[in-house]
């Protein structure tokens, strides 16, 4: 075999090996939270100040400017559908509505089988454009010395035959890396589910089951509090 028919062998079992095992490696640790440090100049010590002129009454944070803080909004979408726009409008949407919520976009994978499955389309993209390239001296390299009627009839049109087997393993990968899922959790807790609703939330209703949610999360402080 030439350099150009070991190549068409090799890259496809390459791919999936590196695909298998980008698989099942564990994911990184998260990041560290960013904290900057400075390194501050000293300044000279400021002259005391006289506590008594400063004894004045503090204005309280508004309960509708704080509504937000200490609370998280998770949004798992799924990022090969195209749901990106929506979740990013839904995010600015919340932020200005709770000023001070933390609002995280995430992908939500498909199961592990479809994730499996879709490793395997490019090996046999790469296979079948292999077969159609260089088939004449694979098929005997496997002990097949005729090859089959079919690989004739992929060879009389290698070009279509190719583009087909392209085209048609594009939209095999698409279909299995799609888990067409937009769900929304406020403070570890599910508010909508598209894969049970099959539906999108609306804006406003996305916006009155974080409300709700937020106000039961304070009530639920406010009885810690008073009955430890």
């Amino acid at each position: 075999m030439d350099r150009a028919q070991l190549l068409l062998l090799g890259l496809p079992l390459f791919l999936f090996v590196t695909d298998l095992f980008s698989l099942f490696t564990p994911p990184p640790p998260p990041p560290p939270s960013h904290h900057h440090h400075h390194h501050h100049h000293p300044h000279p010590p400021k002259p005391p100040i006289n506590t008594e002129t400063l004894d004045i009454p503090l204005p309280k944070p508004s309960a509708i400017g704080g509504i937000g803080f200490g609370s998280t909004v998770v949004i798992n979408f799924c990022a090969s559908c195209s749901y990106r726009g929506t979740a990013v409008t839904m995010k600015k949407m919340l932020e200005t509505q709770f000023p001070g919520i933390d609002v995280i976009l995430d992908n939500y994978p498909p199961p592990l089988p479809k994730r499996l499955l879709s490793k395997v389309v490019p090996v046999f993209q790469f296979g079948v454009i292999g077969i159609i390239m260089a088939g004449e001296q694979i098929f005997p390299m496997i002990g097949i010395m005729t090859p089959p009627p079919w690989y004739y009839s992929l060879r009389a049109n290698r070009f279509g035959s190719i583009a087909s087997a392209w085209l048609l393993g594009n939209v095999m990968q698409s279909f299995l890396q799609s888990s067409g899922a937009f769900e929304v959790y406020c403070n570890g807790e599910l508010v909508f589910s598209k894969l049970k609703e099959g539906r999108f939330p609306g804006e406003i209703e996305l916006k009155d089951l974080v409300s709700k949610t937020l106000a039961n999360s304070r009530v639920t402080d406010n009885l810690a509090v008073v009955w430890p």
